[in-house]
This record gives C-alpha cells, sequence and structure tokens, in this order.
C-alpha cells in the first residue's frame, strides 16, 4: 500500500463498529469517542487472540497487569478532517508504526469509512506514543525481539499534520 508520502508501508486494517453512544448532541462521533474508537482498534491490532479469536500477526501482547508488561500512552495526536456520522458498516482504522524506539513506538492511524462505500472519506489522522512498562517496576522496557520482528513489516512514515 502507498502512504501519503509516497513510500511504501504495509497497514493494518481494523474494522471498528460505531456505537449510538458516540455520537454527540451534533450527530457525528464525539471527539472523545474518537479515542476510544483508536484505543480498540489498537488492543485488536496488539494484544494476542484468546484461543478461538482470530488475530494479526502483529497481535504478540499479553493484556492484564498480571501479563507483566503495560503498555501506556505517552502523548497522542489527532487531526479531525471531516466529521463521522453514524453507519452501519464499520469504520476502517488502517495502523502503521511511525517509528519504533527501544522502549516506545509510535502508532500512527487513518480512519476511513467503509472500504466498500461509494465514495472514500478520510475522517481523522492521529498518532500516539506508546511507552513498554514492566508492571512491577513502572519502569520502561526493552521492545522484545519478538514484538520488532512482529511489527517491522508495517513500520511507514510518520503522518505529516497538515495544521501545525
Amino acid at each position: 500500500m502507498t502512504d501519503d508520502a509516497g513510500g511504501v508501508s504495509a497497514r493494518l486494517h481494523v474494522p471498528i463498529h460505531l456505537r449510538w453512544g458516540d455520537l454527540d448532541a451534533f450527530n457525528h462521533v464525539n471527539n472523545t469517542s474518537m479515542l476510544k474508537l483508536l484505543e480498540e482498534a489498537r488492543v485488536r491490532a496488539f494484544w494476542k487472540a484468546e484461543e478461538g479469536e482470530s488475530a494479526p500477526p502483529t497481535a504478540v501482547l499479553n493484556s492484564g497487569v498480571e501479563a507483566g508488561t503495560l503498555t501506556l500512552i505517552a502523548r497522542q495526536e489527532i487531526e479531525y478532517l471531516a466529521p463521522v456520522p453514524y453507519q452501519r458498516r464499520p469504520l476502517e482504522v488502517q495502523m502503521w508504526f511511525g517509528k519504533l524506539g527501544g522502549s516506545s513506538l509510535e502508532v500512527c492511524y487513518e480512519v476511513f469509512n467503509d472500504p466498500e462505500s461509494e465514495r472514500r472519506v478520510l475522517y481523522a489522522r492521529s498518532t500516539a506514543v506508546i511507552v513498554l512498562v514492566d508492571a512491577g517496576t513502572g519502569r520502561p522496557t526493552r521492545i522484545t525481539s519478538e514484538m520488532r520482528d512482529a511489527w517491522a513489516p508495517y513500520i511507514g512514515d510518520p503522518i505529516r499534520y497538515a495544521h501545525r
């Protein structure tokens, strides 16, 4: 897939359904609900599946405090490009990594309407910096070779925001 900068990078494509409660008084997805939708896409993309579930190859993290490693958001930025109306078909959240550091990663998102829609709409772009933290000590922990191997095919150009 080609990204906005013209470089080639693989992207995860995660369908996320809207809930009626995601809308605000203006009849579009509320800005705080967008954070929840991105969170849901991130969990589906990176947490290991339970038995009987399917998950993408990037799903290498164990969930929960007992797993030993926490994923904490250090920073998040969203650029809203169009209001998201309620729709029964799922949104498509495309995800890739703008950067893999020692204990942190930059997750990039673009939120579109359903890929089968007559006219494609890019609703929002977002970047989240996530830090891996040891649950026992609260200190950052290194990205493992398993994580790096699973995530490396999805490294692409970071988002360049239009309104900075």
